[in-house]
């Protein structure tokens, strides 16, 4: 493949900011508070795998060849569940076929013992569990259509859209984010975090759209990650949510960790204790429509899915969001109102959330740079509906 010449410098494009600012039948009013207390999982397993922060890609079993040796220590279950099923909840990336296939060449025990697939589980119940991995296939550049910010020669600003991941992982090998910066850069990016992760700083959610910063050279990505290790980096989303948070601006801080009870989630631990680590949003009402709001939210850490499971903890789930609450069918105090939410869900089939706005230091001149995305079309046809109920 031709090598690109990247010596002409691209300026910023123009930047749209975003404007400021089945259930019981519940009134505007009531429906979601916010608790009077928060309330966290008790952790009752170890930490077999650590969260998989926004601000740094990990160095996790998942992208590796290496087997992972995993130790589960079953939490009070209110029924006995098979080892098979329990361990395919579990464990990330993991399917009951791939457990049974594990059971059957010994590389399950429980309590120390070879168990069989159909064997029921008791609390406290300890789980050893050798996962193995296939080798990864070769990082292939694709050309596939991205939303360029801005370039130069030492980084790109992507609007990512929603549906996009970010870098290739077991069940998505190809069509990635990575894929494409890698077709458009010809293979000019930077290698710090693998050669599965080329010029990769940070990370959004599949189905979080908004801006993510890209490195072109290894020396601008240590500059770059240094920032999001430091958090002087500002972080802004915008989030379409169920109800009104009350009050309409404060502080969410809690821990962060994977979920005992399904650890393919991330859930709440509290602020300060040896479960999880620190995660810390502000969050503001930017517009109240009665039975939902749109908020501006700003990130002073990165852990994997901050913002949902902190909104999810708050009450107030993002509209769509089928992991953390947001996808339920709310009644709301209207005529019509399973249709409204039934429409609602098909304008904005993921969760509402979007990275808006990003400001960091320039990896060589170290100027402050902000750069902003637009709302995409699918929040934005979810807003006008909404908008429209007070009309």
């Amino acid at each position: 493949m031709a090598k690109k010449d990247n010596t002409a410098i691209r300026p910023a494009e123009s930047v749209v900011s975003v404007p400021p600012k089945k259930m019981p039948p519940l009134r505007a009013a009531e429906l979601e508070p916010a608790p009077p207390a928060p309330q966290f999982e008790e952790n009752t397993s170890e930490n077999i795998q650590d969260e998989l922060s926004e601000d740094a890609p990990p160095e996790d079993a998942l992208e590796s060849e290496e087997p992972e040796h995993l130790i589960i220590d079953v939490p009070q279950i209110k029924s006995r569940e098979r080892i098979d099923t329990f361990l395919a909840r579990q464990v990330v990336n993991a399917t009951r076929n791939k457990v049974q296939t594990a059971i059957d060449e010994g590389r399950v025990t429980l309590n120390g013992k070879p168990v069989k697939a159909n064997t029921k589980l008791r609390p406290a119940d300890r789980i050893e569990l050798i996962m193995t991995h296939p080798p990864a296939p070769e990082m292939l550049p694709e050309n596939l259509p991205l939303e360029i910010i801005y370039e130069d020669r030492e980084m790109l600003v992507i609007n990512k859209a929603a549906g996009m991941v970010v870098h290739p992982a077991y069940g998505n090998w190809t069509g990635t984010l990575a894929n494409a910066v890698l077709y458009h850069t010809q293979n000019n990016l930077s290698r710090a975090n693998g050669d599965l992760r080329p010029g990769i700083v940070h990370r959004l959610d599949k189905d979080t759209s908004g801006i993510i910063v890209v490195a072109k050279n290894d020396a601008a990505h240590h500059a770059l990650a240094k920032q999001f290790a430091a958090r002087t980096t500002e972080k802004t989303y915008t989030a379409l949510v169920w109800g009104v948070p009350v009050p309409k601006e404060g502080v969410i801080k809690t821990n962060i960790g994977r979920s005992n009870r399904d650890r393919k989630v991330m859930a709440v631990f509290a602020f300060g204790s040896a479960h999880g680590k620190e995660a810390i949003t502000d969050y503001e009402v930017e517009e109240d429509f009665k039975f939902f709001s749109l908020l501006s939210l700003q990130l002073h850490t990165g852990r994997t899915h901050q913002i949902r499971v902190h909104l999810q903890q708050l009450k107030h789930s993002i509209v769509g969001d089928e992991t953390y609450g947001g996808k339920t069918v709310r009644k709301l105090d209207m005529a019509q109102s399973d249709a409204f939410v039934q429409n609602l869900f098909t304008l904005m089939p993921r969760q509402a959330l979007h990275a808006r706005r990003l400001t960091l230091a320039h990896p060589v001149t170290e100027k402050r740079i902000t750069f902003e995305a637009p709302l995409p079309a699918d929040m934005n046809a979810a807003l006008e509906k909404i908008r429209s109920l007070k009309k």
